[in-house]
């Protein structure tokens, strides 16, 4: 009871945040039923008049209500199956800036995590040179061989993740009541949002895991000449405390330093280009927060990315659904890229490929009517997207957080070259990738794979049929003597149903009247 209550409370206030920065101006009531209609009017009543124009009274209001729903918003704009299309667009923008916490507590937090003091580990400690939701990032030097290092040290904001959980209780507090009342709430899946959400924000705080990642990408990229990541100090990271090699590089976004120090910007717009795409399509690992704030040029030219907190991976079907839908829009085969849908599962058998094709096509025409720099790859995944859910293509979480990311790397890239050829960029990495994967060595690559996978089935046999006896005994008894239930179990049901539509019913209750009050005390 009191911890329904403190939910109601937190997402009462949540409410009052976003009625007073204008958010519920963005809802369409049109579609809504009478009562909806009604709280958001009243929603309305308390809107303050300096409130900002537009989708960004969105990000105004999570970024009031603190770090958990600035993470929140930054989620949704990789989910426009959730939010839409147009709110997740506005989303991609939300910043995650924050005011640095003292160095003191910085500096003992870095001791507890390692159980050493300060100075045991760093030989200077500077003052916090970024600071976010989760953490802030030092400037610090390390000793080597009897001279110093400069590296990064990315530190756990504390308690953050207290905050984090008060405020993911609250979430999946509403979402489960949200999906008992409407079918809506369950076709979106909202506690399995929410629940993709406190995954990636447990990934986010664990920093052992996000040197993990950079290790992984530094890796796959060792042998890449224009592209590298900074080295993980592992003796220096723990769960809290993170320390990478420190860039001395000119930030991708800083263009009057690039041209002084004579890089060609067109140039490197296709590098971060082909990057992106060979990271995501080679490695089925890709960094999925390319901002330019991320993304430096060394003095090599090579480009170097830090902060590996959000990180996307493509199984093997999904590198390939990636590669030949690419293909087939250069080549104009929209027969190939309807295909692939079907070869990969995507869409219902009882659908059409021809028809399939059509709609492909409609989407397809246009962009070769159009100039090269009027032509966007993001743009054109996103409406594949809202074509196929027109034929029953269920939302695939990895291919809406790759289209983010390109809607970003895009960005990046044009804005370093505006006439950028996204297509011709994108054909050298696309044409390698299927000639190495889809070619002849590539399908012989397949068939030992295959092979392997027959004879570990065949060693699998023996056991697999043991334990489909026991399954056939079992079922034998049920179907006997039927599935009992002992009476403990079904007065343990029938109370736990009992207790849930009285807490849904008490919430809302307390809704509405805390509602009504600050409308009374408005007038």
């Amino acid at each position: 009871m009191i911890a329904a209550l403190y939910h109601v409370l937190r997402l009462t206030r949540a409410g009052f945040v976003f009625a007073r920065e204008g958010v519920f101006a963005l809802i369409d009531t049109r579609p809504l039923p009478l009562p909806a209609k009604t709280a958001v009017a009243l929603a309305r009543l308390i809107e303050r008049p300096s409130a900002k124009s537009g989708e960004n009274r969105l990000a105004a209001a999570l970024t009031r209500l603190g770090p958990t729903y600035v993470k929140l918003g930054q989620f949704l704009a990789t989910r426009p199956d959730v939010v839409g299309t147009a709110l997740a667009r506005d989303l991609e923008s939300l910043q995650d800036k924050m005011a640095p916490f003292p160095q003191g507590e910085a500096e003992a937090a870095i001791a507890a995590a390692f159980d050493k003091p300060l100075s045991a580990l760093y030989a200077s400690f500077g003052p916090a040179v970024a600071a976010a939701s989760i953490a802030q990032v030092h400037r610090a030097e390390i000793e080597v061989n009897g001279s110093r290092k400069t590296v990064a040290v990315k530190v756990l904001r504390p308690g953050i993740e207290r905050r984090f959980k008060s405020d993911l209780d609250a979430f999946f507090f509403a979402a489960r009541n949200a999906e008992a009342l409407s079918a809506e709430a369950r076709r979106l899946r909202l506690i399995e949002v929410v629940s993709t959400l406190a995954r990636s924000v447990a990934i986010e705080m664990d920093f052992r895991l996000e040197a993990a990642a950079a290790s992984e990408m530094a890796a796959n990229t060792r042998e890449d000449a224009g592209f590298r990541v900074p080295t993980v100090d592992w003796d220096r990271t723990a769960r809290e405390v993170l320390t990478l090699e420190w860039i001395d590089g000119i930030r991708l976004s800083d263009h009057r330093a690039l041209e002084t120090k004579g890089f060609d910007l067109p140039e490197l717009g296709h590098k971060v280009i082909q990057s992106f795409l060979r990271h995501a399509l080679r490695d089925g690992f890709f960094h999925a927060d390319m901002h330019p704030g991320n993304l430096f040029v060394d003095d090599d030219g090579r480009l170097v990315a830090v902060d590996f907190g959000i990180m996307g991976r493509l199984g093997p079907k999904e590198r390939r659904f990636l590669a030949e839908i690419l293909l087939g829009f250069i080549t104009r085969d929209y027969h190939r890229t309807a295909q692939v849908h079907f070869d990969a599962g995507y869409v219902p058998r009882h659908h059409s490929v021809e028809s399939f094709a059509q709609a492909i096509r409609a989407i397809g025409e246009p962009i070769h009517n159009r100039s090269a720099e009027d032509i966007s790859m993001a743009k054109l995944l996103m409406l594949l997207f809202e074509v196929t859910g027109l034929f029953d293509m269920r939302t695939r979480p990895e291919l809406l957080l790759l289209q983010k990311t390109m809607v970003v790397v895009e960005g990046v890239a044009r804005s370093l070259d505006p006439k950028l050829d996204m297509w011709s960029t994108a054909e050298p990495v696309v044409r390698e990738w299927i000639a190495r994967n889809l070619g002849p060595v590539g399908r012989l690559e397949d068939a030992v794979e295959g092979a392997g996978e027959i004879g570990r089935f065949f060693g699998e046999v023996p056991g697999l049929l043991t334990r489909a006896g026991t399954l056939v005994d079992q079922f034998d008894d049920i179907t006997r003597d039927g599935l009992v239930l002992s009476p403990e179990t079904v007065s343990a049901i029938g109370a736990a149903e009992a207790r849930r539509n009285r807490w849904t019913a008490l919430a809302l209750w307390v809704i509405a009247i805390l509602l009504a009050f600050i409308i009374w005390r408005l007038i």
